[in-house]
């Protein structure tokens, strides 16, 4: 199983969409318009990184405490069926990506796998999701 710390690409994002306020949609509006940020994301971005940078020794704790892997961890065909041969199951604990093998088929992700947390994003197919539903949490 690979572990790479990592920061996302543009093709490696989720979209978020949030709801503000008319004033502070016309705050960011006017500080864009002013030159202070090139659109709406870039600010939104921008507060969020700055808030996450005011919090990173309390995520840092929190990661470890919880026994998370930080970054991408992606599982492949070859990564279950081996954890399969050796008779364990996995708890997958992730603060970033959690990826399953396109390959990967429900039956084997069942065998192999006894619970997933993620804090960001799980990428894995339909019907691995559909199979493992009651053991994402």
């Amino acid at each position: 199983m690979s572990v790479h710390e990592l920061r996302p690409k543009l093709n490696e994002t989720e979209k978020v969409t949030i709801n503000l306020g008319l004033i502070d949609l016309g705050q960011i509006d006017l500080l864009v318009q002013e030159g202070f940020y090139s659109n709406r994301t870039d600010l939104i971005r921008t507060a969020i990184r700055n808030q996450l940078s005011t919090h990173a020794e309390a995520v840092k704790q929190t990661v470890a405490r919880k026994s998370l892997v930080l970054g991408l961890q992606h599982y492949s065909r070859a990564d279950l069926e081996a954890v399969q041969a050796a008779g364990q199951r996995l708890q997958i604990q992730i603060l970033g990506l959690a990826s399953i093998g396109a390959d990967v088929t429900p039956e084997l992700a069942l065998a192999t796998i006894d619970s997933i947390t993620v804090l960001g994003a799980l990428r894995a197919s339909s019907d691995v999701k559909a199979a493992l539903a009651g053991r994402i949490h």
